[in-house]
């Protein structure tokens, strides 16, 4: 069905898109001024005129290009602002985020560029309550997750993670730690052999913790999840070291069991 794709992905661009519903039953003039004729119909508005439609039950893949190209066409709120940031203008840049955050305060764009400026400053606190505004926007998911893991690696640098892997390689929490510095040191596909390889181990370790690593990665590559598989992986779930909880999004080749979606938290506890 379109329905949930399309809802799923005007989610995750929330503040750059809005949604809404019409039953052409019910407004059957609205139906003809638009000249629907088929059902699914998609029209996507800038200042009350279409800039792009579609008919049809679209795949997921499609309809996130379609929201793409909409989004592209319709110009972000902080356009501006990245503009002057990628020119190394990191005051002018934080001035227009806020300004723009003022206006409309859940604006995602707005709310991923502050938060970056911010991480980049130090002021970790700010950037992660603003970044709490934005919880279903992918951008700042993948902040989140990075904050983690860059607390992760500060964290356990002393330690012989790798070691305690190779030394133990059928413990899924030593698979587990050791995959999860792979990710904070951004080698993310060796970081997702050692995490699945913690899933095969034990499927309940940690109330799912390796699964929800992946799908944090997943979130950082900013890629789709892969369609549940049959991986010899399992379920799996909240870490009694470096815990992950709440939503998150998705590589591929590596297929994931039950994909709920996962925030990695800043809960570190070994």
């Amino acid at each position: 069905m379109l329905g949930p794709v399309i809802e799923k992905v005007a989610a995750e661009n929330e503040g750059r898109v809005v949604l809404a519903k019409l039953n052409t039953d019910e407004n059957p003039r609205t139906a003809m001024q638009y000249r629907i004729q088929g059902i699914p119909a998609v029209k996507a508005f800038k200042d009350g005129k279409v800039i792009a439609e579609f008919t049809g039950a679209y795949p997921e893949p499609q309809v996130r290009a379609f929201f793409q190209k909409v989004i592209g066409a319709a110009g972000s709120g902080a356009s501006t602002a990245d503009d002057l940031l990628r020119k190394g203008d990191v005051a002018g840049a934080e001035r227009e985020y806020r300004a723009i955050l003022e206006k409309s305060p859940n604006d995602a764009g707005a709310i991923v560029g502050l938060a970056t400026i911010l991480l980049a400053r130090g002021a970790r606190s700010e950037a992660e309550k603003l970044l709490e505004r934005a919880p279903t926007d992918r951008r700042a998911k993948a902040l989140k997750h990075r904050i983690f893991l860059d607390e992760f690696r500060q964290k356990h640098a002393g330690e012989d993670l790798e070691g305690e892997a190779r030394r133990n390689p059928r413990d899924p929490r030593a698979r587990y730690r050791w995959g999860v510095m792979l990710a904070a040191q951004e080698k993310y596909e060796q970081a997702l052999d050692e995490l699945l390889e913690s899933v095969r181990l034990d499927r309940t370790f940690a109330d799912g913790a390796a699964r929800k690593a992946m799908l944090a990665i997943f979130d950082i590559l900013g890629l789709d999840s892969p369609s549940p598989a049959s991986t010899s992986a399992a379920s799996p779930a909240s870490s009694s070291d470096g815990a992950l909880s709440g939503p998150a999004a998705p590589i591929a080749r590596t297929p994931v069991p039950g994909d709920n979606r996962a925030n990695i938290t800043s809960r570190d506890r070994p």
